[in-house]
C-alpha cells in the first residue's frame, strides 16, 4: 500500500523543482547577456565614442594609442593615460634638473 506524500514531502520537492527551474532561468539569462556582450563588441569595437566613425591604431612613444578617422578624438585605453603622465612626470623631472644649482 503506497501512501499518499505528506505535505512536507510535497513542500520539499516543489521547492527542489522551483529552485532547478530557478537555476536553469539564470544560467540562460546569463547565456543571453553574453551573447547580448559579444554582439555589442561587434559593433562598437574601433569605433569612435563621440561620432561612431572608425578608430585607428597610430604610434605614442612605446604606446598604440587610437585616433578617430573624422573627428581627430583621441581615445586612450586603461592605464595608457597613467604611462603617458609617468613618462612625462621623468623628463620634467630631467629637465628641471638642469636648472638646479649642483
Amino acid at each position: 500500500m503506497i501512501d499518499n506524500p505528506s505535505e512536507q514531502e510535497s513542500e520539499y520537492f516543489a521547492r527542489q523543482q522551483f529552485e532547478r527551474m530557478k537555476k536553469l532561468d539564470e544560467e540562460k539569462q546569463k547565456a543571453l547577456a553574453e551573447k547580448e556582450k559579444e554582439e555589442l563588441q561587434k559593433l562598437h569595437f574601433m569605433r569612435c565614442p563621440k561620432c561612431g566613425m572608425s578608430l585607428i591604431e597610430i604610434d605614442y612613444r612605446h604606446l598604440k594609442i587610437d585616433r578617430c578617422s573624422h573627428c581627430d578624438g583621441i581615445w586612450l585605453d586603461a592605464g595608457e593615460l597613467e604611462e603617458i603622465v609617468n613618462d612625462d612626470e621623468g623628463r620634467f623631472t630631467a629637465f628641471l634638473r638642469l636648472f638646479k644649482d649642483s
